[in-house]
């Protein structure tokens, strides 16, 4: 019998994605991140995993290569997840450049994949980024990603998803590319839709008030949960004779509390402003709006927590293809005549 599918994820960032495939069973052994939050962060939600920071532009494949060389033996089962970052290709980055040097990230990552792919067997790879990578300024990234991953022999699945279809009360869309082994016989992946919230009502009505930031507060202050907290409200456009104003700018989006929240996707503190008009979100709040369960802890300062929520895949979402990938190769007797199992 086939041991579960050992999955390596680049990018990990808070690990959104990860959460949803170790939520399907899938075994997260390696997860590698340049920001030392981020893996903080990994480290205290996915004890069974090594947590990594590297930048993976400095290690590169052959480094990567023997990350997971200490962990997995040679010809092993493996999947491979990630989502580079995405603020080189996002449409709300108004100074986006084709020639950002995150936007190479992409290609680095189908090198990373190629270098595997001569040790281990890789069944399936996950892409993850925003809707902006594919628009005509960056879609030479886009189709060189697509092309390098049907190169490798992969059945290359190209899908827009939103998180709202997938039980998370965010209209969010981003690319998700799923490549699966073309040992599987080029079967359809089958991404099913999730019930869940519809409001931010729904995921964060019924919080208590927030603790607010400062450099001397402590743990014990902040109630409900650890990241329960945000900036206290200084800005004269919190007052109520200035939130319709206020409303219309990117900083200032104020969330309705019977609608879905707007893409979670901050900057330089400027999270979303609660329904209530007096203040920003808390980080739980955003969290919760992103589909973390309350177990979830982030770690680091309060601008990298921003960061870490900002950057995360919903883990429903994530969940969702996590089960359509493991219906395929769970019920697929592979070409060599083995068969995994979880």
């Amino acid at each position: 019998m086939t041991p579960i599918t050992k999955v390596v994820s680049l990018f990990c960032g808070a690990g959104g994605l990860d959460l949803g495939f170790r939520n399907e069973g899938f075994e997260v052994v390696l997860a590698i991140d340049s920001e030392e939050a981020a893996i903080a962060t990994h480290k205290r939600n996915f004890i069974e995993t090594m947590s990594v920071r590297a930048d993976l532009t400095e290690i590169g494949p052959l480094g990567v290569l023997e990350l997971v060389r200490s962990k997995i033996n040679e010809n092993d089962r493996i999947g491979i997840i990630g989502g580079p970052p995405c603020q080189g290709f996002s449409r709300s980055n108004p100074n986006s450049n084709p020639e950002d040097p995150r936007n190479s990230l992409p290609a680095l990552y189908v090198q990373i994949i190629s270098e595997l792919q001569r040790h281990y067997n890789v069944d399936f790879v996950v892409f993850e980024n925003v809707l902006g990578m594919k628009d005509k300024k960056h879609s030479d990234k886009y189709r060189a990603l697509v092309d390098g991953l049907s190169a490798l022999s992969f059945s290359v699945d190209e899908r827009e998803l939103c998180a709202f279809d997938f039980g998370v009360p965010q209209k969010r869309y981003r690319i998700i590319i799923s490549a699966l082994s073309q040992s599987f016989a080029f079967q359809s992946l089958q991404v099913e839709k999730r019930k869940g919230q519809l409001s931010v009502r729904e995921a964060i009505g019924e919080l208590c008030e927030p603790a607010y930031f400062n450099r001397t507060l402590k743990s014990n202050e902040i109630p409900l949960h650890p990241n329960h907290w945000t900036m206290r409200p200084k800005s004269k456009r919190f007052q109520e004779e200035n939130l319709a104003r206020a409303n219309k700018t990117r900083s200032f989006r104020r969330l309705s509390w019977d609608k879905a929240s707007p893409t979670i996707a901050f900057g330089n503190r400027e999270i979303h402003v609660h329904p209530n008009g007096k203040r920003r979100l808390s980080i739980y709040e955003a969290m919760l709006l992103q589909g973390f369960p309350n177990s979830f802890i982030l770690e680091g300062n309060f601008s990298e927590q921003v960061t870490q929520i900002s950057n995360a895949v919903p883990p429903p979402l994530a969940q969702s293809i996590a089960v359509a990938i493991k219906s395929i190769i769970t019920e697929t007797t592979i070409t060599d005549g083995t068969k995994c199992n979880f």
